[in-house]
């Protein structure tokens, strides 16, 4: 797992890490997307089998406290309280057979499901 390089912007610590081949597939993504200005939104919401659930989908709008990292070319944006949930989290991608797909490694998890996609 190779980490892409981060542009910061602003002065708060990455709430969410992109591997080369996560900033390398969102990229390809939104170039099939029609619109400009889409950011990669990753977002932590109450819900899901343990108790949160990863969110992560193609936003056009920032808020003025939004957390805001560009890594590989790929703007990621994460909100105030995601970002409390998500610090040294790595958003990897893996294509393959088996677990083909986008993956949070979050060290702030205690319990996750069996699908991957909620924490506690």
């Amino acid at each position: 797992m190779t980490i892409a390089t981060a542009v910061n912007i602003g002065k708060k610590p990455n709430p969410v890490t992109l591997t080369e081949a996560a900033a390398a597939k969102v990229a390809q993504l939104l170039a099939q997307e029609e619109g400009e200005g889409l950011a990669l939104r990753v977002a932590v919401r109450p819900g899901g089998c343990s108790g949160y659930s990863y969110e992560m989908f193609f936003d056009t709008e920032i808020a003025a406290d939004d957390i805001v990292r560009e890594f590989g070319g790929v703007q990621v944006v994460v909100d105030p309280t995601s970002a409390e949930l998500l610090t040294g989290a790595t958003l990897d991608y893996h294509d393959g057979l088996q677990d083909a797909g986008f993956h949070i490694e979050n060290p702030n998890a205690t319990r996750t499901c069996g699908c991957g996609s909620s924490f506690s």
